[in-house]
């Protein structure tokens, strides 16, 4: 998309959709009678398909973004197990591989594959988040395949996004995603300063914070 000139920049989004997402999961693991938490939290993942998108159609090596997401999912695993499910389990993956799963999708429509190849990539990748069960699971492919397809119509990938999300979930909690339109109709295309491995290594870092809490101060 053109760069404009006034809004925010992409930096700034990350700042959004990362306190949203510590709202999110401060909400669901130490006041989770507070649902007002959660649905402030809803705003996170959307904002960050859509920045994945928008890394994934300027980086210069995609592949190397996909290893660094792989990592960072790897990492994050036990953490994320720590915090939600107070020891390690194979239940549940965190959203890192969701994200990772929807780059290779986006990667291979980049390649401009026929159409029957990346259907099946598509396809694949949503039965592999839903069989692995990360976070937002095939819903979360979705969203990032719709943000890429629509990427230059950047009013309509905004519009789109919100009917798929109430066509999914209606009015209940996770329909509030519907809301991350607002900042993300803000973007004004502009990368913003740098801080990528901070962004990456909040997420592990927050939910290590997360379990010390519970172990220590409840």
């Amino acid at each position: 998309m053109e760069e404009r000139r006034f809004g925010i920049s992409g930096f700034t989004l990350k700042w959004i959709a990362m306190v949203c997402m510590l709202t999110d999961h401060v909400g669901a693991v130490l006041f989770p009678q507070y649902i007002q938490l959660r649905i402030i939290g809803r705003l996170a993942f959307p904002i960050y398909c859509f920045l994945l998108v928008e890394g994934a159609v300027h980086t210069s090596d995609i592949r190397r973004y996909e290893l660094r997401l792989l990592a960072f999912a790897a990492l994050s695993e036990i953490p994320f197990d720590l915090a939600f499910y107070s020891r390690i389990s194979f239940s549940h993956q965190n959203v890192f591989f969701t994200l990772f799963l929807g780059l290779i999708v986006v990667e291979q429509y980049q390649k401009n594959r026929t159409k029957l190849s990346s259907l099946f990539i598509f396809i694949a990748a949503m039965v592999l988040a839903e069989v692995l069960r990360t976070d937002y699971g095939a819903a979360g492919i979705v969203y990032i395949l719709c943000f890429y397809l629509l990427h230059q119509y950047f009013f309509a990938r905004q519009a789109v996004f919100a009917a798929m999300n109430f066509l999914l979930y209606g009015m209940s909690v996770q329909g509030y995603a519907g809301l991350a339109v607002f900042p993300m109709l803000l973007y004004n295309g502009k990368k913003g300063p740098s801080m990528k491995y901070f962004f990456y290594l909040f997420y592990p870092a927050h939910l290590l914070v997360i379990r010390l809490i519970c172990v220590y101060a409840l």
